[in-house]
């Protein structure tokens, strides 16, 4: 086994170097949804620490194998995967920049990050992180003028513009909860 593992390995990538790409996308994506390039990425790294001396086409003929493991199986589709996390993200609170900054972290190209991020309305999501955090309609006691302006601070880091921050600052509770009830899911 030693000296023809060797080898194989001295020529490119193996039999059991494609069986091990195909089984580690497997295993991962059975684990939790990902981009194609976190999966890519995923497979070159576990690669370089597993075969020893391993080429950067290799490692590249490895991770095509794991992604067409992948879509073959159906559980890789990038456009899928954004508008999921963009339906997430707005119900959790996050603003439509912070999902566009978060889908490019993620890979997903700017075309299919722009086509799930088109319909989104920041004032939902606005809310949503409202309620969360304890904020304008959401608050437990009345604003100071110190008070409303932390939380326009805090709106303003999460990518809400100041606009939308005032609007749901500015809203009663009923008003808020007819909102939400309302919201796209």
């Amino acid at each position: 086994m030693g000296g023809e593992d060797a080898e194989d390995q001295a020529t490119g990538v193996t039999a059991r170097m494609l069986s091990w790409a195909r089984n580690s996308a497997i295993y991962r994506l059975s684990r939790r949804m990902m981009s194609e390039r976190e999966l890519a990425d995923a497979i070159k790294r576990k690669a370089k620490q597993k075969f020893e001396g391993i080429s950067d086409e290799d490692l590249q003929v490895l991770a095509t194998t794991a992604l067409e493991c992948g879509r073959t199986l159906g559980c890789l589709d990038d456009e899928n995967y954004a508008e999921i996390k963009v339906r997430s993200g707005i119900r959790t609170g996050r603003s439509r920049r912070m999902l566009q900054r978060k889908l490019q972290e993620k890979g997903i190209a700017s075309e299919i990050a722009a086509a799930a991020l088109q319909d989104i309305d920041d004032l939902h999501a606005a809310l949503a992180y409202a309620r969360r955090r304890g904020f304008g309609p959401y608050r437990r006691e009345d604003a100071d003028e110190k008070r409303t302006i932390k939380e326009l601070s805090s709106f303003a880091r999460n990518g809400f513009s100041q606009d939308v921050a005032r609007r749901v600052i500015g809203l009663t509770r009923d008003d808020a909860d007819e909102m939400t009830s309302t919201a796209p899911q």
